[in-house]
């Protein structure tokens, strides 16, 4: 209940109730606010509480500059969570052995549960391993349930187990689509109080709900975890960027090459770290499914989120998707009475604007490496020669929002980068003269069916309609099936070398796709379901053709993957995949079937019909009124209401699955996907009083920009490392390990990949990359899990030193968990990336910072010296400074860091030893 220090609660009568509202009309100015700041707004009045959300937070933000840099914390408490299976397990996992540890401390275990609303979609699991036939979805979940049978059991058991947890089970949807269709509320109804629907996701793409007017963004796993049991989050108030919109998509533009404009409009200007809001009269005109592409791929152009306001459009999609008609009627009186109803004509304060004229798109691509690295369709052919023969460099190092979104996969962490950087800005390439079309470097293979082709330089190897970017998009997906009924209808087949998929992200794709008849032709041109999940985009693409892919590896070929996703960093979508391009599911398929880039899909043809006669891509290019009156004749929201009814269901895979019961989860001690993690242990009813930290050593001494990724990577696991030996140790077979990404359930494996990361140098063992180290005082050097586990059982703390902006990257919950499983009481950095530096805390790790002007090597230190900090024990509140002592070889280095706490809700955690065991002592019986 909030203390409502302003007077702002109201009554508002909607659909035949009365609720409770918190007015922003009753403070002064607020008028002037941009839509997203209002939502942020009312969220402080609603949540007022005098400690944590204080009066001071909501002057700030009902007063706020918009010329100011961003300065002021607040703290916000999102209505909802939304999760995927690979982020969400480890959440999942901590709140079990919360319960755990309820009961030893005498406390009734069913307390610990989700205190808002948690939706976890598990949809990150499934591969494209079947394709080109219809039996290729039951392959591939077939496969999906084999490989992931623990994970499925341990998330099957949690849906029953936990009140306010839901799972919406494999082979359903993606789980920005399902959010997009379902479960976005727009405004809750809760206790008979109303208020803007807002959310956390452990996805960088959640900001596609954007597109309904609802605020929202990716976070890593303890952010997400402290806003499941009630706890705000702390953010800084943001700048707000304002992008008009104008005019009207024409003829020929999809939403797919609005979205990659403005990625490399937006790129180009530099957002990164802002929220950005769409305004002006092109807002109509923009349908809502476009409009939550242009959310989704906020990650792409840096942005927090990329939201739009409420407006005729939203209710349109809600009544077309079956929401009830009182939620409709709440969310327009509501948005009406609050200010958050567009007004084309309404201009608010933003930081700054920007303007996109919609008739001005024109078709495109994005690529070969980046998503703004926009293409003119017309100049693809030419822009694959330029970076194939070196026109341009383009073999760069990807660097801030780059490296982020790059270092995100599989698991698809949200991006965590302050500030924008030069090399964020997209590549501009010299296109130079035409280009014959044709192989380069031509190279015969032989099917398997015994057809001959012949590939080369630039042949499309993969065709993926895939992403919820695109295939939440009605106009673009009816756009893909009516271009692949007029191939078939013209005699035009794929070339045999594609491999094809379809992979949407809810079965209610594939229900208008069978009302309107065009599922056989889909399939026709290799467009077969593949599954309901991420699939291509997140790099589960599955092998390629065997012939395709020796011919690749023989002759050391650049062979280009298409797909509708939203990245395609070199590696991400298939690793023998060097070239990757972003297009519409229309373009997709026209690239599938002309089998090459040097094809020019504007001039060329895409292949000979059955008539003997060359077709064009004009020739079966479905006009925006064919597309719409497939649209309006077969897209119905019984469709949503019907396919959405049992989500939460799943088929019998899901309902067979030996799922154990009770409150108390039972650990199989032989899994290595979910283990208890130990957390809790020893942890007494009253946190112990603080200590000094004395006598520690530094694990790894680091250099600048250490991203979360060098901290705890996600992707592939060694075979000789630590969690490669742990993994084998336990029976499973190197090809059996899949990633670290997928096991972050088990800290076992994941403490053993911190600081494993390939790239790492650990300066306290020169010359070496990787997890290495040396343990001290002997200097033997070891990896930094071995080392780390000799100083446990020595009882030695240990420190990390490092330099600039450590743990930047992505926000990657087990960088911070990892960190504190080893043993590290402290990180001593010159800076740290915001979000980094609170996941520490959040785990018990104190974050130090040199003085402005000092570092490691002003101060002279080696990293093995030992170390002392003092000014910690027995204090009532924190120092803002401690004293260092660092004993080495050659004397005593004495020096004053700042300790980054920096509210005092952080310190709170911190004295706590972290947000977990400060959330569970709140829930303890008095």
């Amino acid at each position: 209940m909030s203390i409502d220090s302003f007077t702002t609660k109201g009554t508002l009568s909607a659909a035949g109730s009365s609720f409770t509202i918190y007015r922003l009309d009753a403070l002064t100015g607020t008028g002037r606010l941009p839509y997203s700041l209002k939502v942020l707004l009312e969220n402080l009045l609603r949540n007022e509480d005098g400690r944590t959300v204080t009066a001071e937070q909501i002057t700030a933000l009902a007063g706020w500059d918009p010329a100011a840099e961003p300065a002021t914390e607040i703290q916000f408490t999102p209505a909802r969570v939304l999760m995927q299976d690979f982020t969400g397990v480890p959440c999942i996992v901590d709140l079990v052995a919360m319960r755990e540890a309820m009961t030893a401390l005498g406390g009734d275990p069913a307390r610990i549960d989700p205190l808002r609303p948690v939706e976890l979609v598990i949809d990150h699991s499934v591969i494209a391993d079947h394709y080109g036939t219809p039996q290729a979805f039951e392959h591939n979940v077939e496969l999906e349930f084999q490989r992931n049978a623990e994970r499925y059991q341990f998330l099957r058991w949690g849906q029953s187990a936990f009140d306010n947890l839901r799972v919406v089970p494999p082979g359903t949807g993606i789980c920005h689509q399902v959010n997009l269709e379902h479960l976005a509320r727009v405004v809750f109804a809760e206790d008979s109080v109303a208020f803007p629907d807002t959310l956390v996701g452990t996805d960088s793409h959640t900001p596609m709900v954007n597109g309904l007017g609802v605020l929202g963004w990716g976070v890593g796993g303890i952010e997400a975890e402290a806003a499941m049991l009630g706890l705000p989050l702390s953010m800084l108030i943001p700048k707000v960027i304002g992008v008009k919109l104008t005019g009207v998509l024409p003829e020929g533009s999809t939403a797919t090459d609005l979205v990659l404009t403005i990625a490399e409009k937006l790129r180009t200007h530099g957002v990164v770290g802002t929220f950005v809001e769409f305004f002006g009269p092109g807002v109509a005109n923009v349908p809502l499914a476009n409009r939550s592409t242009i959310g989704n791929m906020s990650p792409e152009y840096g942005a927090t989120c990329a939201i739009f306001p409420i407006d005729d459009e939203t209710l349109s999609y809600l009544r077309l998707t079956g929401r009830s008609a009182e939620l409709i009627a709440l969310v327009e009186a509501y948005a009406k009475e609050q200010g958050l109803w567009h007004d084309p004509g309404h201009e608010p304060a933003y930081s700054e604007t920007l303007e996109v004229d919609l008739s001005a798109v024109v078709p495109s691509i994005a690529g070969p490496k980046r998503p703004q690295d926009r293409i003119n369709l017309a100049d693809a052919p030419r822009a694959f020669r330029a970076v194939l023969d070196g026109y341009v460099d383009y073999d760069i190092a990807p660097v801030g929002v780059d490296a982020s979104s790059a270092e995100s996969f599989p698991a698809s962490d949200p991006v965590a980068v302050t500030g924008n950087r030069p090399g964020d800005s997209p590549a501009h390439f010299d296109t130079g003269p035409a280009v014959e079309p044709g192989p380069l470097t031509p190279t015969p293979i032989t099917l398997q069916d015994g057809t001959k082709a012949e590939i080369g330089h630039g042949a499309v190897v993969i065709a993926a309609i895939t992403s919820c970017t695109n295939t939440s998009n009605p106009q673009v997906m009816v756009g893909a099936a009516l271009l692949a009924k007029k191939a078939v209808e013209r005699g035009l087949k794929p070339k045999p070398w594609v491999k094809t998929s379809l992979a949407p992200g809810s079965k209610v794709v594939m229900d208008y796709f069978d009302r309107a008849g065009l599922v056989p032709f889909l399939n026709e041109v290799g467009f077969d379901l593949v599954g309901y999940g991420c699939t291509t985009c997140i790099g589960n693409s599955g092998p390629l053709i065997d012939e395709v892919a020796h011919a690749v590896t023989d002759q050391d070929l650049a062979v280009a993957a298409v797909l509708s996703g939203n990245r395609n960093f070199e590696g991400r979508i298939h690793p023998q995949t060097k070239l990757n391009y972003l297009a519409s599911p229309p373009l997709v398929v026209a690239y599938a079937l002309a089998g090459s880039m040097t094809v020019d899909l504007t001039r060329d043809p895409l292949g000979t019909g059955s008539d003997g006669r060359p077709v064009f891509l004009h020739d079966i290019w479905p006009s925006q009124q064919e597309v719409q009156e497939v649209i309006s004749s077969c897209l119905r929201p019984e469709m949503f209401t019907s396919g959405y009814a049992d989500v939460f269901a799943g088929g019998e895979r899901w309902s067979d699955l030996p799922t154990p019961q009770g409150t108390l989860f039972a650990w199989d001690p032989d899994s290595t996907y979910v283990r208890q993690p130990p957390y809790f242990d020893g942890m007494s009813r009253t946190p112990k009083p603080l200590r000094d930290i004395e006598g520690a050593r530094v694990l790894a001494l680091l250099g600048d920009s250490v991203t979360t990724d060098h901290i705890s990577p996600a992707g592939a696991i060694k075979a000789d490392s630590p969690a490669g030996h742990y993994l084998r140790a336990h029976g499973i077979e190197v090809k059996d390990f899949n990633s670290y990404g997928s096991r972050r359930g088990n800290h076992e494996v994941m403490i053993r990949g911190t600081f494993a990361n390939i790239r790492l140098r650990n300066l306290l063992a020169p010359g070496t990359e990787g997890g290495l180290t040396r343990h001290l005082p002997d200097g033997e050097q070891t990896t930094i899990f071995d080392a780390a586990m000799r100083y446990a059982d020595e009882g030695v703390p240990l420190l990390v030193i490092a330099g600039k902006e450590y743990g930047s990257g992505s926000s990657r919950d087990w960088a911070a968990k990892g960190t504190a499983l080893l043993g590290v009481k402290a990180v001593l950095a010159e800076s740290f990336e915001r979000i980094h530096r609170s996941n520490l805390i959040d785990l018990g790790v104190l974050p130090l910072q040199f003085l402005p002007g000092q570092s490691r090597q002003s101060l002279g230190l080696t990293g093995e010296e030992t170390y002392t900090v003092r000014g910690l024990a027995d204090t009532g509140e924190l120092p803002r400074q401690v004293t260092v002592t660092a004993d080495g070889p050659s004397g005593t280095i004495e020096f004053t860091a700042c300790v980054r706490l920096d509210t005092a809700t952080e310190a709170d955690y911190y004295r706590h030893g972290g947000i977990l065991p400060y959330a569970l002592r709140t829930l303890l019986p008095a």
